[in-house]
């Protein structure tokens, strides 16, 4: 075959109708698969995450609703000034752009104020050190509660009129009154601190009478 024939082809006007359709083909299957691909991933859509800080759950799940999301608490944490169960934090955060559909994760305060136990103040502290380590935990003090033994000795620990045990807990944060020494003497055992009483006494013996008066 020569050149001339190899190249005579061009002239059939055939083949040229078959090369704009094939190349038509191709361009529409690249478009529909470019097409398909933005609407699998959403390309383009997006939401903006509202701001729910403070809110309840349910008043949040509520508002997610509304913007096409969806919402899980996953987490809890506790801040002692805010209600309980109101949400503390959540991820993605407020503003951020998100796709329909996407969850976000809450952390709330927790529903129930946890628990924590009290240091070994009670009989091998003196006044301040027990001040110092109950404050430092996070616990609050009432006036102090004065009982008979060494000055500034802490003889107890209460809370709201309960003598704790080493290691009890109580709610965080909670409000303790410490029992101290007020320096005066405990009373010894065998102690007597009855009143004396008056014996019959008979007509006869005045001098028993002067005794008992």
């Amino acid at each position: 075959m020569t050149i001339k024939e190899f190249f005579s082809f061009r002239q059939n006007k055939f083949f040229w109708v078959n090369l704009i359709a094939m190349v038509i083909v191709v361009a529409f299957a690249l478009f529909g698969v470019l097409k398909g691909l933005d609407i699998y991933t959403r390309h383009g859509e997006a939401v903006v995450v509202p701001n729910v800080k403070g809110m309840g759950v349910a008043e949040a799940e509520k508002l997610f609703r509304n913007q096409k999301l969806n919402c899980i608490v996953s987490d809890s944490s506790y801040v002692k000034n805010l209600p309980a169960g109101c949400i503390l934090d959540y991820n993605p955060a407020a503003g951020q752009k998100v796709k329909e559909g996407r969850t976000i994760y809450l952390t709330i305060n927790t529903l129930s104020t946890p628990l924590q136990a009290v240091p070994d103040v009670a009989d091998n502290s003196s006044m301040r050190q027990a001040q110092a380590r109950l404050l430092a935990s996070g616990f609050k003090l009432t006036e102090n509660q004065h009982v008979p033994g060494e000055k500034d000795w802490v003889y107890e620990v209460k809370y709201k009129g309960h003598t704790l045990a080493n290691g009890e807990k109580v709610p965080t944060g909670a409000t303790l009154t410490l029992v101290v020494g007020d320096g005066g003497e405990l009373p010894q055992e065998g102690d007597s601190i009855g009143t004396a009483t008056t014996a019959p006494v008979s007509s006869g013996d005045s001098a028993a009478d002067e005794s008992w008066f």
